[in-house]
């Protein structure tokens, strides 16, 4: 991958991390990483702009995280370019993510000195060398191949360069969690917290009036630049389905019930209540119980109880017979 100087593609440092000016130093470093992730040239292969928007991205964090810098750059006496001078760590290529982000946050103490430039650790007798394809801050292996030829060549032994490795391709594939909330939760709105499988701390609120079976996404921040989609479930122990201010009731009965009608007892957020099931009454009919659902301000909704025919999985021999009878009377009425 080909190196080059820093540069900031929006004025305002805060929309590159995708965050409100002054934000706290918490909320800061989870959009860092979340940011530094999405962007990382090994992360994104084949993405032409991922190397800029990863400098972007690191430059910014850089001036808002340091007072002095981001300071100087809030009361107009530096511009972003100006702010982030000299904080172009990637003038030799690129260091593998995790360890960028182990030596950024202070994770690992380990020392590194780069075999031919680079980021140089401590040079004491307990200094290690950098691991082999460019982990920690030496050059990548791309980078190493480019530099060492021309070092040889220019002493006059051979040159015997192999062909770089590729970088990484990771396929964005999207993922989904399933978060439960109860009606007041989703009524209201609740703050879910959650952790991706590669240690990303993501914090969302749901929208208010949410209803069974939403599904969120959030945008580019699972593998690879996929999506990660929140399944709501908003359900009751007694089976009432939220939806915004409605109340859902799937009501079960026998065929014989739905053609005669009957009383039914359906439990409702208020307690049971007896509901009159009309004569004729067909699956998927939809039977309204008024000011039954949720309530908000002034406003509140219904409960809707579906209607849905069950026939017996096993018959006995009484009803095995009036079922057929029924299947005469109906074929002689077709004829």
């Amino acid at each position: 991958m080909r190196a080059g100087t820093s540069s900031i593609e929006a004025p305002d440092l805060w929309a590159v991390l995708g965050l409100e000016p002054g934000a706290d130093a918490g909320s800061l470093k989870r959009a860092f990483r979340q940011q530094a992730r999405r962007w990382h040239p090994d992360l994104n292969g084949n993405d032409p702009v991922a190397e800029e928007r990863f400098k972007a991205v690191n430059a910014a964090y850089a001036v808002l995280s340091d007072p002095a810098r981001r300071a100087a750059w809030e009361q107009g006496l530096a511009g972003p370019e100006g702010a982030a001078a000299g904080l172009d760590p990637f003038a030799t290529g690129f260091p593998a993510f995790e360890d960028y982000l182990d030596e950024l946050f202070g994770r690992r103490r380990r020392s590194q000195r780069p075999t031919d430039g680079g980021w140089a650790g401590s040079d004491g007798p307990d200094a290690e060398e950098p691991d082999v394809a460019g982990q920690g801050y030496g050059e990548s292996a791309a980078a190493q191949a480019r530099t060492r030829p021309a070092a040889e060549a220019s002493s006059g032994g051979p040159v015997t360069a192999s062909a770089p490795a590729p970088p990484p391709v990771v396929a964005a594939t999207d993922q989904e969690t399933l978060v439960e909330l109860s009606p007041e939760q989703a009524l209201a709105g609740e703050r879910v917290e959650l952790e991706l499988a590669d240690g990303t701390a993501i914090e969302v609120w749901t929208p208010p009036l949410a209803g069974d079976g939403w599904r969120l996404r959030l945008a580019g921040v699972a593998p690879g630049g996929g999506d990660h989609f929140l399944q709501l479930r908003v359900r009751t122990p007694d089976g009432l389905r939220i939806d915004g201010l409605r109340v859902l009731y799937q009501l079960e009965l026998a065929p014989a019930d739905g053609a005669l009608g009957c009383l039914a007892v359906v439990p409702t957020l208020q307690g049971p209540v007896q509901l009159r099931v009309p004569p004729g009454s067909s699956s998927g009919r939809l039977l309204r119980l008024r000011g039954r659902g949720l309530e908000r301000g002034s406003e509140r909704g219904d409960q809707l109880v579906e209607i849905r025919l069950v026939v017996p999985a096993e018959l006995s021999e009484v009803e095995e017979a009036l079922y057929g009878r029924l299947q005469q009377l109906a074929a002689e009425q077709q004829a």
